[in-house]
């Protein structure tokens, strides 16, 4: 099964729908989310702040810069 992410209501395009751009960002988020939860869960134990920031780093950057870079 592979994932298909659809956002509507959008002013980018024609069709004023979206799905490559969430999809891809959804598997750009899952890659580095892979990556840097455990590392920030690490950095977590010593500081809290640093931390935190790591881990949402997939959700804060990394997804919205991917869906927004590819308007369909």
């Amino acid at each position: 099964m592979i994932p298909i992410c659809v956002q509507c209501g959008t002013g980018g395009n024609p069709c004023r729908c979206k799905v490559v751009g969430p999809t891809l960002g959804l598997v750009a988020f899952v890659a580095a989310g892979i990556v840097e939860w455990p590392v920030g869960a690490l950095v977590y134990i010593f500081k809290h702040a640093k931390g935190r920031r790591i881990m949402g780093h997939p959700a804060t950057h990394v997804y919205p810069k991917v869906t927004r870079s590819i308007p369909i």
